[in-house]
């Protein structure tokens, strides 16, 4: 497998497209919310990148759930296993793209598949305490723990607790995810210049119709609550249609937050490289030709490499 990986607003989906095209792949996609249908614009789903050539690539784990309904990294897994193995069955090549961190490391790394119930009893104790309570309770549970969305929201507060007491009782159930053969490419710009392309293409979603996707969602009985549950664009634009805020507001709030989630991603495959994953680095500011000549050049490297 090939694994295209970087902050947002890099190109991924585009090289990945032309990865897929060039090595007859296929892509799966890593993004936490490009499997809802509907949305589009806000998520970057950029499916236009997908026609090559007068060829459609092929993509998997896009437009797979309804908005309101709850995806997670067990959910992925599934669905990405069952997407690997119809591709590889084709004797076609999986190009993994996304900037998804926890997807991506969940397969690379072969996080445990395990599906955790809900526990009512626990809820109910877990309801009747405070935030603070409840932040000081997952972080003893977890001590590493690195997700600061469980941190912030309560509804997934109380969930990652519920996750981290269930495995820490059910340690000894681990099931093991199969080894991937992969090698992963990211995609890479300094930060003023990435600042700059985050600030430009936000302009020009809000000119192509995003307000409007997220008026549409609104239409359909999907809450303003739900809506904001997925957080940057989705959060922003709520606010701004229901009179939170005003459009000045949005835009620099929401060009902000971008910002950080893009330092974020960075962060995490900084992280996934320290403790052992290799990452061959590519400019983002090279044309596409010369991006794709780096990728056939180590590839055709690691394949002259001989075997230890």
């Amino acid at each position: 497998m090939i694994t295209i990986l970087g902050a947002t607003a890099t190109g991924k989906t585009k090289l990945a497209a032309s990865i897929a095209y060039m090595k007859n792949g296929e892509i799966i996609s890593a993004d936490s919310r490009q499997v809802y249908r509907g949305m589009d614009i806000g998520t970057g789903k950029d499916l236009e990148d997908y026609y090559l050539h007068n060829t459609n690539i092929p993509y998997h784990l896009i437009d797979i759930m309804e908005p309101g309904e709850e995806y997670n990294v067990y959910a992925f897994q599934q669905d990405f296993l069952n997407a690997y193995h119809e591709i590889v069955s084709k004797e076609k090549t999986p190009v993994l793209c996304g900037g998804t961190g926890m997807y991506i490391e969940s397969v690379l790394n072969g996080y445990r598949l395990q599906k955790v119930p809900e526990n009512s009893g626990l809820r109910q104790e877990l309801l009747s305490k405070p935030d603070e309570a409840l932040r000081e309770m997952l972080i003893k549970l977890r001590p590493n723990q690195h997700n600061n969305t469980d941190l912030s929201d309560r509804k997934r507060l109380i969930r990652a607790i519920e996750i981290a007491r269930y495995d820490q009782e059910h340690s000894a159930e681990e099931k093991h995810f199969p080894k991937i053969d992969n090698i992963s490419f990211g995609i890479y710009f300094e930060r003023p210049v990435l600042r700059e392309r985050i600030t430009q293409r936000l302009k020009e979603r809000l000119n192509s119709g995003m307000i409007e996707e997220v008026h549409y969602l609104l239409s359909r009985n999907i809450t303003p609550d739900q809506l904001r549950f997925y957080g940057l664009e989705y959060r922003f634009l709520t606010d701004y249609l229901t009179g939170k805020i005003n459009y000045d507001e949005m835009f620099s709030g929401l060009n902000t937050a971008i910002h950080q989630f893009a330092k974020r991603q960075v962060t995490w495959f900084r992280r996934m490289e320290r403790k052992g994953h290799i990452i061959h680095w590519i400019d983002g500011q090279l044309p596409l030709n010369e991006k794709l000549d780096e990728v056939e050049t180590i590839l055709a490297n690691l394949n002259k490499k001989p075997s230890q």
